[in-house]
Order: C-alpha cells, then structure tokens, then sequence
C-alpha cells in the first residue's frame, strides 16, 4: 500500500497485485465511469470494424468476380471472423482495443497479468456469444456488481480498469 495516497500500488503496465484486484471502495479511481467508458469504446470499435468490414467486402467482391465466385465463400467467413479477431488480437496485445484505449480502458486477468491471446479470445468469444443469445440483456450484469464486471469479465476471469485511475482529494 502507498501510504500517501492509501490507494494500492498498482502499475498496469506488466504487473500484478498481490492478493485481489484493486478494491471498488479503498480505489474507486479505478473504476470511475468505467461503465460509460467501455460503452463508448465499444462504440468507436464498432464503427472501426464498420470500415474495415466495407473494405474487405469490397475487396473480397473484387476477388469474387475476377475468380468467378470462387472466393466469395472465402470472404463471407473473413467478414465472420474478422470482429473476433479484432477483439481477441487487442485484447491479447495490449490490453484494450483501440476504442476502450481511447477511453482509458485496459483489461488483466483476475491477479493483475496482461491477457494473453487464449484467454483475450475466451473473453471475445463469451461476449459475443451472451450477447447473441440474450439480445445484449446479459451487460445489465455490470450493473449490480461494485467492479462494474460482464458476465463474460466473470466467466473469462477478467477485469477492467481505468488505466491512470482518477484520484479524488477531499477538500
């Protein structure tokens, strides 16, 4: 504990914390509008992958016509593939996709460790598979626990945090 600021020391660049993740209540920083954070985050990966879902239509179109149709089977499953792919390499790569970046979001495994790529492609496959199945209902889970978890944080153990958390002084 740093006993200045009486908030755990937590670095997200490669460490990890000793016993559980930052407390909601001794460190709320860390979880400070982390709600509307990921929302919007998600927001700007969906438009992100809006366009390069156009420009691999386009290309595979291209391809299709000038092979005859041969590759437009090929294209359908890249369009497929491609949002979980996205998802799992930025998540398995650093941490957060270039939207929840953006919004100060970052994702570790339940001690504190960077997700590797088995575990950021759990994390996308169980979110687009609750998501699917329940109509996107199953995100109001986030809403009755304090670290503001998915049901796909919980089952994929992992946790999001605000990168620099926000310090409140009482003045």
């Amino acid at each position: 504990m740093d006993s200045s600021t009486n908030l755990p020391s937590l670095s997200l660049g490669g460490s990890t914390w000793d016993r559980a993740p930052p407390d909601p209540l001794s460190a709320p920083g860390y979880y400070d509008g982390l709600l509307w954070r990921r929302s919007l985050g998600f927001l700007i990966d969906a438009i992100l992958l809006s366009i390069l879902n156009v420009a691999l239509a386009v290309a595979f179109w291209v391809a299709g016509v000038l092979t005859l149709g041969l590759l437009w089977p090929l294209g359908a499953l890249a369009l497929a593939i491609l949002p979980v792919a996205y998802h799992t390499y930025f998540l398995g790569h650093g941490g957060a996709t270039p939207g929840m970046a953006l919004f100060d979001v970052r994702f570790r495994d339940w001690t504190g460790k960077r997700l590797d790529y088995g575990q950021a492609f759990l994390q996308t496959a169980l979110f687009y598979t609750t998501v699917s199945l329940t109509g996107g209902l199953i995100l109001a889970v986030s809403l009755f626990n304090d670290r503001s978890r998915t049901l796909h944080d919980i089952l994929a153990g992992t946790l999001a945090l605000r990168r620099t958390p926000q310090i409140k002084h009482n003045a």
